[in-house]
């Protein structure tokens, strides 16, 4: 293979990983929006999570299934920005995309919740059920989300620790510049923090601020080497 074919190649992981990057993150918004519109706020009270699943059934599938969609979207990004950054900087930039790959690999193990609260739902609203057999159920449900509450927490974390060593990996590339250096480092270690935070307050809703800082790192380097691939 010449270099001509293997300039063409990395053009092209550049290209289909920027423009997966984003797709991601712009998915991952219209998540949001099915969870505001058709999933609404939480219960107050333990059994109203598994009351009014039946009701929301749909939009839960549609809402895990959106997400793990984006998790897999991110993946070729990560991989993406390791090509683009190896050159330079290759030890943060293989250990900041093998990261954020394992860290989306936790997130993904715990994308669909609905899979495993389906079946209690439904024995909580069989025919027969007794209030004891209700309240066991919804400890269940309680503990089932606790495990996948434990996932969403590990995997943000090592994505974080991915993003921060991507950061270091950009300030050193002149093709990203300091700007988008800096900014995957505050991402990165602003993540860090929350994860800190979360391991002392499970309830803290710090994660959404967490989430919100991905889908911006998303979008803003999807959109850096997409161009890269245009300039390369």
């Amino acid at each position: 293979m010449n270099d001509l074919q293997k300039m063409e190649q990395e053009k092209s992981v550049l290209r289909w990983g920027g423009l997966a990057g984003i797709l991601g993150s712009i998915i991952f918004i219209l998540v949001f929006v099915i969870v505001i519109v058709f999933v609404g706020e939480d219960p107050a009270e333990l059994a109203g999570w598994v009351e009014r699943f039946p009701d929301i059934r749909a939009a839960r599938t549609a809402e895990n299934g959106g997400y793990l969609l984006v998790l897999i979207l991110w993946v070729p990004h990560f991989l993406a920005l390791y090509v683009a950054l190896r050159r330079t900087s290759l030890a943060p930039a293989l250990f900041g995309s093998g990261l954020g790959i394992l860290g989306l690999v936790v997130l993904a193990a715990g994308a669909l919740p609905h899979v495993a609260t389906a079946p209690l739902s439904d024995l909580y609203h069989r025919p027969g059920a007794t209030p004891a057999d209700q309240a066991a159920l919804a400890l269940m449900w309680q503990a089932t989300w606790g495990i996948f509450d434990a996932l969403l927490f590990a995997g943000l974390a090592i994505v974080a620790v991915g993003l921060t060593a991507l950061g270091v990996a950009m300030l050193g590339t002149p093709a990203f510049g300091k700007g988008f250096g800096w900014l995957s480092v505050v991402i990165g270690v602003l993540g860090v923090a929350a994860g800190v935070v979360l391991l002392i307050d499970p309830d803290s809703l710090i994660a959404v601020l967490n989430v919100f800082g991905l889908i911006i790192f998303h979008i803003a380097l999807g959109w850096k080497v997409y161009s890269l691939s245009r300039a390369a």
